[in-house]
Parts: structure tokens; sequence; C-alpha cells
């Protein structure tokens, strides 16, 4: 058995026991280890979700298994048929910059039948563009909130609507931002009651988190 196969121990109960599939971190994998995790999938008839996935590497997995799809602003690689849709939420940005973890929570998502609606560049810096959505917010069940710089779009939103809120800060803004940091800093620190905030640039987490309220929801 190939070293890349040997050490290879996909959870394939994952959907089973928590009801998401099991998403392979693909940004520090070889080509070859991202093979095998493939074909382990699909011998297991289960949905196949790898993230952190650059174009190169995606391409040279694609050549080998060119059934496989790749989502380029997502950074991610899929394999199978998704479900039907049977939840929807809304995914908000600040700006276009924030839009590759979005596209990775939508992804991640729509693996386990969720639609997001994209609502892009509703930054605080035009504040006028977030009041003029709430009402069509106000339908989502759950809103998941992509931004850098300060991070504060999630405040305002989660000072302005009722549902669940979950915050993504994201890894965009000049130097003092930090990476990231700052947007993480100020959406843990928010003084919206009952914001909740997953690591930075985390899409995958957020649509995970949301994903098991929504499950709740309908059980």
């Amino acid at each position: 058995m190939p070293p890349e196969e040997a050490n290879l121990k996909l959870d394939l109960d994952r959907r089973r026991r928590l009801g998401m599939v099991e998403a392979i971190w693909g940004a520090d994998k070889t080509v070859d280890q991202i093979l095998a995790a493939a074909r382990h999938s699909t011998a297991a008839g289960e949905l196949l979700l790898v993230t952190r996935v650059d174009g190169a590497k995606a391409a040279a997995v694609q050549q080998q298994l060119p059934g496989l799809r790749y989502h380029p602003q997502a950074h991610c690689l899929t394999g199978g048929s998704a479900p039907p849709p049977w939840g929807r939420l809304a995914l908000l940005t600040g700006g276009s910059s924030d839009l590759p973890v979005a596209a990775e929570a939508s992804i991640a998502l729509a693996c386990h039948g969720v639609e997001a609606e994209l609502i892009g560049d509703v930054g605080v810096a035009g504040l006028h563009r977030l009041m003029a959505r709430l009402d069509h917010l106000a339908q989502f069940p759950i809103l998941i909130v992509c931004a850098g710089m300060e991070g504060s779009l999630a405040t305002v939103v989660a000072g302005l609507l009722p549902q669940p809120i979950i915050a993504v800060p994201v890894s965009v803004g000049y130097g003092v931002s930090a990476g990231g940091h700052v947007a993480l800093q100020g959406m843990l620190a928010s003084c919206a009651p009952g914001l909740c905030v997953v690591n930075i640039d985390n899409g995958y987490g957020a649509a995970m988190a949301a994903l098991r309220i929504l499950h709740m929801a309908v059980d």
C-alpha cells in the first residue's frame, strides 16, 4: 500500500454521527494524499470536500480524477453529488475582498444541502447599503457575516437583527489589522449579545456551526 494511503484514516462515520461530511484540509497535503482521500471517499460512497487547495494542485489532482470539480474562488475541490436543498441562510460580506472566505462557507453548505444567498458589499463604510437590506435579511434563519479591517460589520448586524449570527474575521486590512487579528478581537469583544465568532478566515467552520443550528431547527 502506498505511504500516502497507509496513514490515511478518513472519518467516514462523521455524517451519521454529526450530520456533516469530513472536510479534508488540502493546503498541507500533497497531490497524492488528496488523490488517496478522494478515492477512499468515492469507494465509501461519500461526498468529497477538500478545502484550501490552490489552482496548480487542483489541476494536478483533476488530471487523474477529472470528475472532481474545482471552485477557484473558494479554493475547494468537491466530488460526488450534493444533496437536494433543504435549508437556506444568508452570507454577508463587508467587501469583495471577503468573498473567498464567504465562498468557502457557501461550498461547504452546498455539500450539505444548504443554500446560501450572498449579500455582498454591505460594509459599515457605507452603512446605508446594509440598512436598505434589513427587511430582506430578517427572512433568513441564520446569518454568516464575513468582514476584515476592524470587523465591525458583525456587531452592527447583531445589534439590528435577532436570528443567530456567526461572525468570520477575515485577514483583510492594512498593517495594524494584523492579518485578521484586529477583526477577531473586535468580534470577540463585541457588545452585541449572542454574537458567535469563529477563527480567522474559517468559512468552513462558520458553515458547520450554521449547519448544526439548522439541524436542530428541523429535528
